[in-house]
């Protein structure tokens, strides 16, 4: 029977450790649970080689949790703090509360690390899967300047529009995405399994076929051999396209060029600049620093040039440059961002003038995803209705001109 460590969290979020006897890992975690414990850790007494790495309890909170469970407990929390309650109270009524196990979890952590004497945003870095720069620095802000509530309150919207933003792009994208995943299914069954035994009918009357039903013939022919080579060289495409984008440099280049396009390029730079905005405005409104800002909002640009060309603007800024020149320099930012931060720096106001530059941005990206996702929606249906149309007049043509001969 073997020995092992235990580290686990009562219902409260309390913290408790100890030492327990099982014959096996499975056996130790089933008597911790019988006991109403959270296991955080198991470690083997007899194998100190792997004591912090493979009995490690694998706990749902270690992996990534949706933004959509975040921003529903940085709002529950921010009510709880503006309504009086201590922090540790407060958390305690979110784990009482929660729906999620992999988001109470985390949070009976945060709890436990806050009754032993740390601060929350200390608590949170040892969760950076969960709680993104932003999150722990605006917070750490809000610890020091006694406002932690009114922080609170200010973070829990800004993840609330930045959800709502995603899911906004993320819709526009699911309509056109499953209408062309429909149209190849119908055309590759037509051309694979309708016009074959059709045009056989026309074939063996040995007439000359329009020029349509021979392309469209031609076309079926090469389907039926190749369609499963075609699939393995999407299939091998897509991973190693996957593994090229892994390359830093590939990856800029890829994202640069997608900055260059007429349309998605816009969507990119406008929700990459509403999203540094915004954490920029509150963070600066907060009392961060305006380095320690821009550092955090690096961290919140999912495009690799933009990224880079803020973080030049931090190097200059650091070096005394004005924001707004920093910025410009780059080339990748939105003229309105450069001016108004400009407006800002002069005034003493740049936390505002940043709040109406992620105002702006944010509403310019969802006009643009409803107006394309309006445009979109009629030209994949009458692209699709264009093919299946060919296809059947390229069947129809050959009745036509047998009928016409018999006439």
């Amino acid at each position: 029977m073997a020995k092992f460590n235990y580290q686990a969290l009562d219902p409260a979020g309390k913290p408790s450790n100890g030492m327990l006897e099982a014959d096996s890992v499975r056996l130790a975690r089933t008597q911790l649970r019988e006991r109403g414990l959270f296991v955080v850790e198991l470690s083997d007494l007899s194998d100190t080689s792997t004591q912090d790495s493979a009995h490690r309890f694998n706990l749902p909170f270690r992996k990534r949790i949706p933004l959509s469970e975040v921003s529903l407990m940085l709002r529950q929390l921010a009510t709880l703090l503006e309504a009086g309650l201590p922090l540790e109270q407060a958390l305690a009524v979110l784990i009482e509360q929660g729906d999620n196990p992999a988001m109470c979890q985390v949070i009976a952590a945060l709890r436990s690390e806050v009754l032993a004497g740390s601060t929350l945003a200390r608590a949170m870095e040892k969760h950076r899967n969960t709680f993104p720069d932003i999150h722990r620095a605006l917070i750490r802000a809000g610890e020091e300047s006694g406002e932690l509530d009114t922080v609170m309150d200010k973070l829990a919207s800004y993840s609330e529009n930045q959800q709502a933003l995603q899911q906004k792009i993320g819709l526009a994208m699911v309509y056109p995405a499953i209408v062309i995943f429909v149209a190849v299914l119908v055309v590759g069954g037509l051309l694979l399994f309708v016009v074959p035994p059709v045009i056989e009918v026309f074939q063996q009357s040995k007439q000359e076929l329009p020029l349509l039903t021979r392309a469209l013939i031609a076309l079926s022919n090469f389907l039926s051999v190749a369609w499963l080579y075609l699939l393995a060289l999407t299939v091998i495409g897509g991973i190693v396209t996957q593994r090229a984008l892994q390359l830093e440099t590939v990856r800029n280049q890829f994202h640069l060029k997608l900055l260059h396009l007429p349309v998605l390029g816009k969507l990119i730079r406008g929700s990459n600049t509403a999203r540094m905005a915004s954490t920029l405005s509150i963070l600066v409104g907060s009392g961060v620093g305006l380095l320690t800002a821009l550092n955090a909002a690096c961290g919140v640009m999912n495009n690799l040039p933009m990224q880079r060309a803020l973080e030049d603007a931090a190097a200059k800024v650091r070096e005394g440059v004005t924001l707004s020149r920093a910025l410009a320099a780059s080339g990748l930012f939105p003229p309105v961002l450069v001016h108004l931060i400009a407006s800002g720096e002069q005034s003493g106001r740049l936390d505002i003038m940043l709040d109406r530059v992620a105002k702006q941005q944010t509403q310019e990206v969802a006009g643009f995803t409803t107006a394309l996702t309006a445009i979109l929606e009629p030209v994949l249906i009458l692209f699709m209705g264009a093919v299946v149309l060919l296809i059947v007049l390229s069947i129809l043509l050959p009745i036509i001109q047998m009928n016409q001969m018999v006439k």
